[in-house]
């Protein structure tokens, strides 16, 4: 492993000259692997060091594909993948956040569902590597980080007929891509003929005995048998079960007679957990049928709607930027197969979540968003999902700056003018944080209505002063 390491010491030389060092001359087609590690390095100062190799690798690739293409810059967009980057630096936030039990059973879940042949022993095993590592790579000790990276993977590789059968390619890659390959690896295929989990987890009488003694390690191996045996769920909706789980055992192991509690709680326990399932397909269903409804354009608006209500104090540009973030996980997971539809969703939310919470400890937005972010990691998508407007919130003073447009807007880029709309839109609401749906649709109609005729207009600064105050009355509507 001692190239790996030296490997990794290019990232951290990289990382410490990046504000100096001028990139030098080279010729294009014959870019190396090291000088792709150190172009990544100085331009993500903070990925850690396998994802950076990764990275590269991705990149060398990438320009060797699209130097064939005729439009070589449009292919390099697509080809250059850095989502495993963010996934890394947002293991690395939540980790922080909520520490290491929080994190070993988010890996638990997600490792169970990848690699459902291996054992409960196996799986305990890999999740304790990964999250020893990732208490390195977070720390920021890059050479262990890697080298124990590599380890862990080589161990994996070399039982695949216990973990995968999906990893066999991705093991027979060099070193530096191998670990990233069987990171992106697609869920090995549900064994056949599972139990059900009903005859342990619910209708043993002496279920309290294994909960009480043992309970983590009782909880943890419910975690690996629900979540082997649900690929089509998200990590953190199968944590949310296992809590409900969790908390239904806690009320009937506490009572005298557990056992009598315990069997009139069988079918409410059923229930329950039926309804922790229910509720977030529910919720995605739901977001993915006004999105086919609606279609991109008003589904964002409808998601910026939902947003600036939630969290009025946020600046327009930031909520467009989340809202946008947002509408693009429907766009992309309301595509998938249903089974998919879940795992995809949570996880890229989690990703705009993560990055808003982050922003939310330096600049705190309000109480509730506050609770959402600190309270707990599983439940941070249904709390924002379930998070009303803010009605403590101060509205904005009006002021005709808010709404003044200017005759440049009609020759503005598309992207300009949709930006102008959208922050038209955000500071409504700002103005009055119960103003109905309906009341926005009207306004925002006639204001389409008002570009586009002002856009034609001989006068176009004198037509938008006077349509925009004579058919919007913002003053009289937020007097």
């Amino acid at each position: 492993m001692k190239w790996l390491a030296f490997i990794s010491f290019i990232f951290l030389f990289s990382f410490a000259i990046s504000r100096d060092l001028k990139r030098s001359a080279r010729d294009t087609g014959k870019k190396d692997l090291y000088y792709q590690v150190y172009e990544v390095s100085r331009r993500h100062p903070f990925l850690y060091a396998p994802s950076i190799l990764a990275l590269a690798v991705d990149v060398e690739h990438a320009i060797e594909l699209c130097c064939k293409e005729a439009n070589a810059g449009i292919c390099l967009d697509k080809e250059v993948f850095i989502f495993s980057a963010k996934v890394n630096t947002y293991l690395c936030g939540i980790l922080k956040k909520f520490g290491e039990g929080t994190f070993q059973k988010d890996i638990l879940s997600l490792m169970s569902q990848k690699f459902p042949k291996a054992s409960f022993p196996e799986i305990q095993k890999i999740v304790k590597d990964i999250t020893h590592i990732h208490v390195e790579c977070c720390a920021g000790d890059m050479i262990e980080c890697t080298d124990d990276r590599a380890e862990a993977v080589n161990y994996i590789c070399s039982k695949q007929d216990i973990f995968s059968s999906k990893i066999k390619d991705c093991c027979e890659k060099p070193v530096v891509e191998r670990s990233e390959c069987v990171v992106r690896a697609e869920f090995d295929d549900t064994p056949e003929g599972l139990p059900s989990l009903a005859e342990k987890y619910v209708e043993d009488k002496n279920l309290c005995k294994p909960f009480t003694e043992e309970q983590y390690v009782f909880l943890a191996e419910f975690l690996y048998e629900y979540s082997r045996r649900h690929p089509e769920f998200s990590p953190q909706m199968l944590l949310r079960i296992t809590k409900g789980y969790k908390s239904l055992l806690e009320v009937c192991c506490k009572t005298e007679n557990s056992s009598e509690c315990y069997s009139h709680a069988v079918s409410s326990t059923e229930e329950k957990l039926r309804s922790f399932i229910q509720e977030t397909q529910e919720i995605v269903k739901t977001n993915c049928d006004l999105h086919a409804h609606l279609g991109e354009s008003d589904f964002l608006k409808a998601i910026l709607i939902r947003y600036t209500r939630k969290m009025p104090q946020v600046s327009p540009q930031t909520l467009i930027e989340i809202a946008k973030k947002m509408a693009a996980v429907g766009s992309k997971c309301c595509q998938e197969a249903e089974s998919r539809r879940i795992p995809c969703s949570e996880r890229h939310l989690s990703l705009v979540i993560q990055n808003m919470c982050l922003r939310q400890e330096a600049t705190p937005i309000n109480e509730k968003v506050t609770h959402c972010c600190d309270d707990s990691y599983a439940e941070r998508i249904p709390c924002f999902t379930k998070l009303g407007a803010d009605e403590s919130y101060k509205p904005l003073q009006f002021t005709p700056e808010l709404f003044t447009f200017h005759e440049d807007l009609c020759t503005a880029p598309a992207e300009t003018q949709q930006i102008k709309q959208l922050t038209f839109l955000v500071n409504l609401i700002k103005l009055k944080i119960t103003i109905t749906d309906e009341q926005l649709q009207k306004i925002f109609t006639d204001l389409t209505g008002i570009v586009q005729k002002c856009c034609k207009a001989g006068l176009r600064e004198t037509c938008f002063a006077v349509e925009v105050s004579q058919c919007f009355h913002v003053s009289r509507v937020y007097s």
